[in-house]
C-alpha cells in the first residue's frame, strides 16, 4: 500500500503542496505513552438498593436533578424501544472509559456510538497495543510526534477497504480489528460496536489526526468513508422521536454534525419532535450548547447540561444504570 501511495502524483494546483511519503516513521513498541491499559478500569455492578440510595443522596437541585433526568431519559427510550444515541469525543477513551462505554451497550442504553477520527486511533491504539496518547510537547519539535507507524497503517489500510467494499469508517475499523484479535479486545469500542451490531460513526475534520499525514492516508477514501458514517448517523437521528441523544465530550465536530443531520431529517420530512439532549463536559461549549442541548428543548423535550470531568461523571452515571 506504501509502495502505491509513493506512485501516486499530487493533483495539479497553482500552489505547492508537501509530500507526505517520505515521512519518516517511528515503531509505535518503540513509543512512549501517556496511558497504558492498566490505567483502564472496569464499572462496578451495584446492588440496585445501593444504587437507587446512592441517586437519593443527591441533592434534588441543579445538577442533582439533571442527573436524575439523563438516567430517566435513557432509561425510558430503552424500555419504549427509541434511540439512544450517544457522540463521543476522543479524550473520553484517554481517560480510560471504553469499558464503560461498552457495559453501557451490554445493558441497552447505547444504540449508536459516534466519536471523531481522534476517538479511532485512540481506540485503536490501546486495543492493539496496550498503550496511547503521546507527550507531544516532549515530541513534536524533534519531528517525533505523529508518526507512529503501525497506528496509520491499520486505520488507513481499513479505510481503503472501506472505500472499496462500500463500507462507514466505524464499521470497517471495528470489523478489521475484530479480525486481528487484539491483545485487549475488551477495551476496543468500534470492535465492540461492529460485534453487537451498533452502528459506529466516525466524523473527521482532515488534517486532524495522526494518520491524516501517515504516508499511507488516502483522502478520497477518507471522505468516502466518513461521508458515509454521515449518512448513517443521519438516518438514526431521524428515528430520535422521543429518544435521547448525548454528547460527551465533543466541543465542535460532533455538535455540529447532530445539527446538520437534525437539519437534513426536517427537510427530508421526519419531523421530530420531543427527544431529550444532554451535554456532558468539563465546560460548556458554544456549539453543544446548542446541539443536542438547546435543539432537544425547542422540539419540545428536555435538555440540559451536566459538567465535570468525565472520569468522574460517567463511572457514576453507569455505577447507577447498570445496577438494574
Amino acid at each position: 500500500m506504501l509502495e502505491d501511495c509513493k506512485n501516486q502524483k499530487l493533483m495539479p494546483s497553482r500552489y505547492e503542496q508537501i509530500d507526505f511519503t517520505e515521512l519518516k516513521l517511528n515503531s509505535i513498541q518503540d513509543r512512549d505513552s501517556l496511558v497504558k491499559i492498566e490505567d483502564f478500569r472496569d464499572p462496578v455492578k451495584l446492588p440496585k438498593k445501593v444504587a437507587d440510595e446512592l441517586l437519593d443522596s443527591f441533592p434534588p437541585i441543579l445538577a442533582g436533578n439533571e442527573l436524575r433526568l439523563l438516567i430517566g431519559s435513557l432509561r425510558k427510550s430503552r424500555d419504549d424501544g427509541n434511540p439512544r444515541i450517544w457522540t463521543m469525543g476522543a479524550h473520553c477513551i484517554k481517560v480510560g472509559l471504553s469499558r464503560f462505554m461498552i457495559a453501557l451497550m451490554d445493558a441497552g442504553f447505547i444504540t449508536h456510538l459516534a466519536t471523531n477520527g481522534a476517538g479511532v486511533v485512540h481506540d485503536t491504539e490501546i486495543a492493539c497495543f496496550g498503550h496511547t496518547s503521546e507527550d507531544v510537547s516532549g515530541t513534536i519539535n524533534e519531528g517525533d510526534f505523529a508518526v507512529s507507524k503501525e497506528t496509520g497503517e491499520i486505520i488507513n489500510a481499513s479505510l481503503k477497504r472501506a472505500m472499496d467494499e462500500e463500507l462507514g469508517f466505524g464499521e470497517s475499523i471495528g470489523r478489521d480489528i475484530l479480525g486481528m484479535n487484539p491483545g485487549h479486545p475488551d477495551t476496543c469500542i468500534s470492535a465492540a460496536c461492529y460485534k453487537r451490531g451498533i452502528p459506529f460513526t466516525v466524523h473527521v475534520a482532515i488534517g486532524t489526526d495522526v494518520n491524516h499525514i501517515h504516508p499511507t492516508i488516502n483522502g478520497a477514501a477518507l471522505g468516502d468513508a466518513s461521508f458515509r458514517d454521515f449518512r448513517i448517523i443521519t438516518k438514526s437521528i431521524s428515528k430520535l422521536q422521543g429518544g435521547v441523544i448525548v454528547n460527551l465530550g465533543s466541543a465542535v465536530v460532533l455538535p455540529v454534525v447532530i445539527e446538520k443531520a437534525i437539519a437534513a431529517s426536517q427537510n427530508l420530512g421526519f419531523g421530530l419532535k420531543n427527544f431529550d439532549g444532554y451535554n456532558l463536559d468539563f465546560i460548556r461549549q458554544y456549539r453543544s450548547n446548542l446541539n443536542p442541548v438547546k435543539r432537544a428543548i425547542e422540539s419540545g423535550g428536555h435538555g440540559a447540561h451536566i459538567t465535570g470531568h468525565h472520569e468522574l461523571t460517567i463511572p457514576l452515571l453507569a455505577s447507577i444504570l447498570l445496577a438494574e
